[in-house]
């Protein structure tokens, strides 16, 4: 067995008998002003910024691309006592590759970090493929999952088999995440916009901002397919539309419809 991998065991079981660790390993810095640690946990970059003083409950927002951008909702959590955490994945569009990194992070956080056992997922653009795998195979363990301009289906992004621009090398780059040939990927069941029962079965609640005017990922492809399956299956689903607006800006200048969905779901 690979010696990191040992190492990482050993620590995993230090933490259930110690309860949790006092500090985060890696490189200490500052983010936005609050205390950052980078590292890695296998071959995963990893981050995790910590709030001055942590909320009852030790909640978090995970966030699951695109670090920094449009950071407003993460900001506005994190002065409420929220950690912000990321596990980079970006390469692997939502593949068991990228939901075997994320399930090795969440047994980190939860298990040597007392985090609570639910994680609030924040997913722009390709993280939706991510937040919707993962939180398909992990039902009971996800609070709320909000998706900005999310990728439901990489049929249409990055394969651009809809009406989307599509991107042709980031699709061979998917298809190599999957080991597929284009006809495997094509007759796929597994990305978001098939995989919404068990979510629907937990209750989780699920909040999307789209640009209207979205032509990178349609939202006719995406979004609005997620939205009418899961109303249909009897989820609970709110879609917030930007008229004209395309795949930019992401989020909302003003943050507080996205915080307030997080703070109502994670306080049941």
């Amino acid at each position: 067995m690979n010696h990191k991998v040992v190492l990482f065991l050993v620590a995993l079981a230090l933490g259930r008998a110690l309860g949790q660790a006092t500090e985060f390993p890696g490189k200490k810095s500052t983010w936005q002003d609050y205390a950052r640690y980078d590292f890695k946990i296998g071959d995963a970059d990893c981050r995790v910024v910590k709030p001055r003083k942590t909320a009852k409950g030790k909640p978090w927002i995970w966030r699951a691309r695109f670090w920094g951008h449009e950071p407003q909702t993460d900001l506005a959590l994190l002065s409420k006592g929220w950690h912000v955490v990321y596990c980079e994945v970006g390469g692997l569009f939502g593949s068991p590759k990228a939901i075997k990194r994320w399930d090795r992070f969440y047994e980190f956080l939860i298990t040597q970090h007392g985090f609570s056992k639910k994680a609030a997922l924040e997913g722009m653009s390709r993280g939706g493929l991510i937040i919707y795998n993962w939180a398909a195979s992990n039902p009971d363990k996800v609070a709320a999952l909000y998706g900005d301009a999310p990728v439901c289906d990489f049929k249409s992004w990055p394969a651009g088999k809809g009406g989307g621009k599509g991107s042709a090398g980031t699709w061979k780059q998917c298809l190599a995440a999957y080991n597929f040939t284009e006809t495997d990927a094509l007759a796929y069941k597994g990305n978001p916009i098939d995989q919404l029962p068990p979510l629907a079965k937990a209750g989780v609640p699920i909040l999307h901002v789209v640009g209207d005017a979205d032509e990178v990922v349609p939202i006719a492809e995406n979004s609005d397919i997620i939205e009418k399956r899961y109303k249909t299956l009897g989820g609970k689903i709110d879609v917030i539309h930007k008229p004209g607006v395309g795949h930019h800006p992401h989020s909302l200048k003003d943050p507080k419809t996205i915080v307030d969905f997080f703070l109502k779901h994670t306080s049941r």
